[in-house]
């Protein structure tokens, strides 16, 4: 059985959605018990079963979303009802799952990447940590960067610990400048492992085609 939670623990939202605001991600200390994440860790855990958590993370971070698309003037249309969302998805041909356990042993990475796959994506996720880094493994920091418009990338360290999870913005986002709101792009990554074994989780809340 997965311990992933059927709901979200206890958080301050409004600090969490100032961060994602500010910086484009927003940590979770604690998401997961030490002895849940390392039981996660070694389940092997069927994509399916982490539709509870999806649905919780949709209905909390819904008034993003559409705030981040209004800002963007992007048209996307966010149903109340994650169930609707998924159907959405479906009927778009988006079938492929993107959650899951992500294992990186010596000398493994993660490159550069960003979720935007699709005609409908949602703009944020969880990631989170299920081994103890320094302990289990070496290296393997999780990175993000974000392009900004005539400016280089900026780079960004999320510190996670064992069981710590964060929520990051997917591919854009608004940032309001002194004069106008522009969109940033952000990527995502895992640096190299050096020893051990990274053992990761990815929630995101759209499907891949």
């Amino acid at each position: 059985m997965t311990p992933a939670p059927l709901s979200l623990p206890p958080y301050d939202w409004d600090l969490a959605t100032q961060d994602l605001d500010a910086e484009g991600w927003a940590l979770l200390p604690g998401f997961f018990p030490e002895d849940a994440a390392r039981r996660l860790a070694q389940s092997g855990a069927d994509p399916s079963e982490f539709e509870p958590l999806r649905a919780a993370l949709y209905a909390q971070l819904l008034p993003i979303a559409r705030r981040w698309a209004a800002a963007l003037q992007h048209d996307a249309a966010y149903p109340d009802d994650f169930a609707a969302w998924a159907q959405r998805n479906r009927e778009a041909g988006q079938t492929r799952r993107l959650s899951g356990l992500h294992r990186l042993r010596e000398n493994g990475y993660q490159p550069l990447i960003l979720h935007a796959d699709g005609a409908h994506v949602f703009p944020l996720q969880l990631v989170a940590l299920l081994s103890n880094p320094g302990v289990d493994f070496t290296g393997g920091e999780f990175v993000m960067t974000e392009q900004r418009p005539r400016m280089q990338s900026r780079p960004m360290v999320v510190p996670l610990g064992l069981g710590d999870a964060a929520v990051i913005a997917v591919s854009h986002r608004p940032v309001h400048g002194t004069r106008d709101i522009y969109r940033v792009t952000a990527r995502q990554a895992v640096s190299r492992v050096r020893s051990g074994e990274r053992i990761g989780l990815e929630v995101l809340l759209h499907d891949g085609p």
